[in-house]
C-alpha cells in the first residue's frame, strides 16, 4: 500500500505541476493574441487545456503501466477487463486512465491491488483539474466576451462610415 500511497502522491503533484504550467502559459500567450478575434482565442484556451488534460492523463496511464508490469511489492497490482482478464496493454491502461480521470468508470475494467488506490485518487485528482480548467476558461471569457462586442460595434460604426461616404 505504500507503494500505491508514494505512486499517488508523485502523479498527483505531477500533474498539478503540468496544469498550473499549462494554465500559467496559456494565460501569458492570451494577451499576445491581440490580432485574433475572441473566438479563436477561447477555442485557443480550450485546446491547451485539453492538452494539459491529456498529458495528465497520459502520466497516470504511465504509473499504472508501471505499477502493473512491475509490481515490486507483490501487491497484486492490475486492471482487468470486465470478464477478469487481465490487461497490461498499454492502450487500455489509457483508457483505463480517462474514464478514471473524468469520472466516467464505464465498469468494463476494474482496478486490483495496488492500483485500486492510485485510480481513486486519480478520479478526485481528474475532478479537481477538471473543475480548475472551467474556473479558468469562464476567467477568460468573461475577459473576452466584451470584446465581441467591442469589435462588432467598431465593425458596424466602419460600414456606417462607409454608407454616409456613398
Amino acid at each position: 500500500m505504500s507503494i500505491a500511497m508514494a505512486v499517488s502522491i508523485l502523479l498527483v503533484s505531477l500533474t498539478i505541476l503540468v496544469h498550473y504550467e499549462a494554465l500559467r502559459l496559456t494565460s501569458g500567450v492570451l494577451p499576445k493574441l491581440t490580432a485574433m478575434a475572441p473566438r479563436p482565442r477561447i477555442i485557443f484556451v480550450i485546446f491547451a487545456v485539453f492538452a494539459a488534460h491529456t498529458v495528465e492523463v497520459y502520466l497516470y496511464a504511465i504509473g499504472y503501466w508501471l505499477l502493473v508490469g512491475f509490481d515490486p511489492a507483490g501487491t497484486g497490482a492490475m486492471v482487468t477487463h470486465a470478464d477478469g482478464r487481465p490487461s497490461q496493454q498499454f492502450e487500455d491502461l489509457i483508457y483505463f486512465s480517462t474514464i478514471t480521470f473524468t469520472t466516467i468508470g464505464f465498469g468494463d475494467m476494474v482496478p486490483k491491488g495496488a492500483v485500486r488506490l492510485v485510480s481513486g485518487v486519480q478520479g478526485l485528482n481528474g475532478l479537481l483539474l477538471i473543475g480548475w480548467s472551467a474556473s479558468f476558461t469562464y476567467l477568460c471569457m468573461e475577459k473576452l466576451w466584451p470584446v465581441h462586442a467591442e469589435r462588432r460595434h467598431a465593425r458596424a460604426a466602419r460600414h456606417a462610415a462607409r454608407h454616409r461616404e456613398h
